[in-house]
């Protein structure tokens, strides 16, 4: 079985070949997609947003990694989302940014990060981007 661990959420897309999976562990799709990794023997670094919350430029990271804007990484239907003024189409990407760090309920989730490439696991299997018929470990190859 694939080790895991906990870690903060400081310098999460930096420094390690390991896969890395912004995880909230009430959510079905995120335990469905971290349980997928671990089936494949890949080596996972669990980063609970909800008690480790990104930074503002961490979240700018990944954001970059998806190729997404801020706005396409938000969960509209979350309370949260209209509490904090998300529903104002006038906000920046910056100003989004900024709520995503004050109200991390309304990140999408889970996200699986490979070095500089990431992608959001929904449907579970969307991780797959990271994984080629167990040829390599060397994921950064296979991108």
């Amino acid at each position: 079985m694939a080790q895991n661990r906990v870690c903060s959420a400081k310098n999460a897309i930096e420094g390690s070949d390991m896969l890395k999976i912004y995880h909230n562990p009430r959510c079905s799709k995120s335990r469905q997609t971290l349980s997928l990794l671990q089936e494949k023997g890949l080596e996972v670094e669990v980063i609970e947003y909800l008690k480790r919350v990104p930074s503002a430029p961490e979240l700018a990271q990944v954001i970059k990694a998806l190729n997404v804007s801020p706005r396409e990484l938000l969960r509209s239907k979350e309370s949260e989302y209209k509490q904090a003024g998300l529903d104002n189409k006038e906000l920046t990407n910056r100003e989004i940014i900024d709520k995503m760090v004050e109200f991390p309920k309304v990140i999408e989730r889970p996200i699986v990060i490979n070095g500089k490439k990431a992608a959001i696991g929904r449907p579970p299997e969307s991780y797959w981007i990271f994984y080629n018929a167990e040829l390599s470990r060397n994921f950064s190859t296979l991108l």
